[in-house]
């Protein structure tokens, strides 16, 4: 009994306020004209293609650095893992700004990429750059998590019936791992379509081009509240249903496989 009030207390602090932007919006009415402004159909597209682009880049990188942190050890170990979780406490707006003097036309990178003919900062590509960067820890330590539990003796059974080293990786490791993989990826991919100061910072909040949705919903704030709210439960409803989808595909599926 002692236990079950905090457990309320903290149910209702977590619950409240996402039930409180449905219960202001449902009396307004105006709904479906809403998600049809231009607003807010454009932020919606652009912050679904680049938090997928951005989850996929995070994917094809973090995995590899997930995988050797977990299976290897290294002097300068210690710096990369310090490196990884950086992301995770810098203030957004402070990533934002170390992204931009490193790619925007004075930073860093700016001399070569414009000799190269490249602009990133405040562009879309800049939208996803920012993304991968907040989102990456949160995938590369659930992979990592997951490459740590797969028993290496299995591993080592699969190379002696044959199997390469890519071939294990992909046929054992990857499908005892599968769980976590997939955890990670959902984590970083709703991480991703809710990132605000990064990307507000480096690429700016153009109308199309870099105005994802939480970007979006900072300019209706002054305007329209309507379109704000709307804009928010779409951030409700939509991470909610991956993570349930998710936590329902853990729970009834098996992913691991040998073939």
């Amino acid at each position: 009994m002692v236990v079950i009030v905090p457990v309320l207390i903290m149910a209702a602090f977590l619950a409240l306020p996402l039930i409180a932007i449905f219960l202001r919006i449902l009396p307004q009415g105006g709904v479906w004209e809403t998600l049809q402004q231009p607003l807010v159909t454009q932020a919606l597209q652009l912050s679904l293609m680049t938090s997928l682009s951005s989850l996929g880049l995070t994917i094809l990188f973090g995995t590899p650095v997930a995988y050797w942190l977990a299976r290897q050890r290294f002097r300068g170990i210690g710096l990369l893992d310090t490196l990884v979780d950086m992301p995770t406490v810098l203030p957004p707006t402070v990533a934002g700004v170390a992204l931009l003097m490193t790619f925007g036309r004075q930073g860093l990178l700016g001399p070569w990429l414009k000799m190269a003919g490249l602009q990133i900062s405040f562009t879309s590509v800049a939208v996803v750059l920012a993304q991968c960067f907040v989102c990456a820890p949160f995938y590369i330590r659930s992979a990592q998590a997951g490459f740590q539990s797969v028993d290496r003796e299995l591993e080592r059974v699969a190379h002696t019936l044959g199997y390469s080293s890519m071939r294990t990786f992909l046929r054992v490791t990857v499908p005892l791992a599968f769980p976590a993989l997939l955890s990670g990826s959902v984590m970083a991919w709703a991480r991703a379509l809710g990132e605000f100061g990064a990307t507000i910072m480096f690429a700016g909040n153009l109308m199309g081009r870099t105005q994802t949705m939480p970007l979006a919903i900072y300019i209706a704030m002054e305007s329209d509240l309507t379109a704000a709210l709307v804009l928010s439960a779409l951030l409700i409803i939509v991470p909610f249903g991956g993570l349930f989808l998710m936590r329902t595909m853990l729970r009834r599926g098996s992913f691991v496989s040998y073939a």
